[in-house]
Order: structure tokens, then sequence, then C-alpha cells
């Protein structure tokens, strides 16, 4: 299986390399910013909440028009253009505490993350082969599971900081300031990766729309629109969930969610040897199907450890085809259209996921703690079987070499 990843251009190496700390930042910043916004900086609830969907809203704005952009003035440009903001802004949150200046953070975040979704993906794959293509994408996804992971993992060394005398809301700053540096630090990699050569296309806003690639990209975000509402109502909501189903604090349930993240990245590696098996399409299908067998049956668990190793194996599953679905995206697109695509496909995958999380969260605070998982279930088999109809009859080249 590890044969794969052997011979994988340098170039895309370099990108891969260059996203782990900005991952790492990211991991540890989602994952803390609410209790630092409110514990730590002593802002109220509804506040923070309005922070992190107004991040939300942003990076949905700015996917289309930044990738739209990034076919046509580069990849990379919007790349370091990315990773610069999103590192001096995970700074900044941790420097301020006036209202105006941390909305104009989050605005910020929100258009650095679309930057960074509408232009990696489509980077990477300027720089492989298309027989090369899927095990990048597992290699990309493995690196960004464990450096999510490892961020999440991090943040108990604001107790090292306090043991060495830094008070604790210091420690918290000092935490963000080191990880913001590292991740910005890490466009000296971005910057040793070539330009992926583009030609400024005529005709105003509308010759910069993905025209030849639409239809493709349409049935794809419908069955991924599809997925994402479903994983709106639960993955978010999940250490609520845990706490609400078995009285368990986020100090437990926090790492199993990061052992979550770093399951996530090593299910990534298998994803090209699945695509020969049993080529890309039923590959994604059959491990999306499992997954959703696990998210049916999480609620059901009678004891916290058996929920937590059952959603686990749901991520672990979900997750594994995660590399195959964007090679198949990025193949199937025209090459001048990537930019566009990623950031129309993350764009639809941010939407409903957002709208959906209040539903979840409303319907377990009515005490129906089963009910998101059912309903997300319902909308992942009828994801996956959309999915199916559209691209049953695609075969990629990886699956040609092994015929």
């Amino acid at each position: 299986m590890f044969d794969e990843y052997r011979g994988t251009q340098r170039e895309a190496l370099l990108i891969i390399y260059s996203s782990i700390m900005p991952t790492a930042a990211i991991g540890m910043f989602y994952t803390d910013i609410a209790y630092f916004l409110t514990k730590v900086q002593g802002l109220p609830d509804f506040f923070m909440g309005t922070i992190i969907m107004v991040m939300g809203i942003s990076m949905v704005a700015a996917s289309i028009p930044l990738g739209i952009l990034a076919d046509s003035y580069g990849r990379k440009k919007m790349l370091v253009i990315g990773n610069v903001i999103a590192s001096i802004i995970i700074a900044a949150f941790a420097l301020t505490t006036d209202p105006t200046l941390l909305l104009l953070c989050a605005l910020l975040e929100g258009v650095s993350e679309g930057a960074y979704s509408a232009s990696a993906s489509a980077l990477i794959a300027d720089k492989v082969s298309a027989l090369k293509r899927t095990s990048v994408f597992a290699l990309y996804g493995f690196v960004g599971g464990v450096a999510m992971g490892a961020g999440s993992f991090a943040i108990p060394l604001v107790v090292v900081f306090e043991y060495l005398g830094v008070p604790a809301g210091q420690s918290h700053v000092l935490l963000y300031v080191i990880f913001a540096m590292l991740s910005l630090a890490s466009t000296i990699l971005i910057l040793k990766v070539s330009e992926s050569k583009t030609k400024p296309r005529s005709g105003g806003f509308s010759g910069l729309l993905p025209k030849r690639s639409i239809r493709v990209i349409a049935k794809y975000t419908l069955a991924s629109a599809m997925m994402a509402f479903g994983a709106g109502m639960v993955v978010p909501l999940m250490t609520r969930w845990f706490n609400l189903a078995y009285g368990i604090t986020d100090a437990i349930s926090g790492p199993i969610l990061g052992i979550s993240s770093l399951v996530i990245g090593v299910s990534t590696l298998a994803a090209p040897y699945l695509g020969r098996r049993f080529g890309v399409v039923n590959a994604i299908v059959l491990t999306q199907a499992a997954s959703t067998i696990f998210m049916f049956l999480t609620p059901l668990s009678p004891q916290f450890l058996i929920a937590s190793l059952v959603y686990t194996v749901r991520a672990f599953l979900m997750n594994m085809g995660m590399p195959l679905q964007n090679s198949l995206i990025m193949g199937l697109v025209h090459r001048d259209e990537r930019g566009a695509a990623s950031g129309i496909s993350a764009a639809l995958w941010r939407l409903p996921n957002s709208f959906s999380t209040p539903i979840g969260a409303w319907l377990m605070g009515q005490g129906l703690l089963a009910m998101p998982f059912y309903i997300a279930s319902l909308l992942y088999i009828s994801s996956i079987s959309i999915f199916w109809v559209f691209f049953r009859r695609v075969r990629m080249p990886e699956e040609e070499a092994r015929v």
C-alpha cells in the first residue's frame, strides 16, 4: 500500500509540508476559541457565537470569487495571501478584546480560509500527474489530520507556561502568538513552489466563471451539500452531545475528539489502495455507506466509551474516501477551472453545514438526542445514492492503469 507514495513530486511535497503548521494552528484555534473568548477574555457567549458565525459566513462568501480569481491570477499567490492573513489573525484574536476589531478579525479569518481552501487543492493537482493525484491527496489528508489533532493537543501547553510563571490569561496569548508565528514562517515553503501557469480570461466576471466544468461541479456539490447538511447536525456538537447523553465534560470528550482527528489522518493513507482495488467511485460509496451505519449506531450506545469508539469508527470510514473525492473532482473539472471548483465545493459544504447546526442543537436541547443522528443518516443515504447515480460510470486514470 505504501508503494503508492514513492516518487511524489517535490513541489507537491513542499505544499504539503507548508500546510503542517497552518493546519496545526487552525486546529488549536478552532478547538480553543470558544473557551478563550468567554473564559479567558470574559466576552459574552452570544458574542462568541456571533464571532464564529461571521467566520463561517465570510468563508462561504469569499471562497467562490477567490477560487475564480486564483484560476486567472495565480493559485500560489492566493495560497500565500490566505496563509499570511490567517497567521496574523490568530495572533490578533489573542491581543485584543475590542468587539469591533474582533468582528473584523472574524471577517478576515473567513476570507483567509476561503483563499486557502480555494487554492491549495487546485495547486496540488497542478503539481502531480493524473496517476499520482489520489496518493498525493491521501498524503495531504494524512498530514492535515495529524496536524489538526496535534494543534488540539497543544492547548495544555498553557499549563506549562503557567508553571513557568506566566499568568493564566497571558499563557493563552503566548500560545496563540507562538502558533501564529510558526504558521507565518511556513510561507517560506510556499514561496519555493513555482506559480501554476494561468491565463487571465476576458469577458469580465462572467468570463471567469467555470463554464466548461459547471455540470460536473453542480452534480458533485449537490451530493456534497446534502451530506454536509446532515453532518452539521451532529459533528460540531459532539462535545455537547456527550455531555447531555452521558454527563461527560469537554475535558474528557475534547481529547477523544482530538484522537478522532488523528485517526482520520491515518485513515486517508488507505485511499489510493481502495481506489485501485474497487475503483474510485465505488470506494467512495462503500466507505461512506459503512460510515453511515456507525452514524446510526452512535446514539444507541449504552456507555460513553462505546459511543466514542463507534463515533471514531464513523469518522475513520467517512474520511477514508476524502482524498478520492478531492482527486475525483480535480480530475473531472477543466485544469483552468480547478480553483473555482475548489472554492465552490468548499463554500457549498460549509454553508449547509452551518445552517443545520442550530437545528441539531435545538433537537438536542429538546431531549431528542438520537434524532440528529437519524436525520443525518437519512441525508447521508440520499447523498450517497445521488452521487452513485451521477458518477457510477466514471473511470479515473489509476483505475485504467490497474486494468
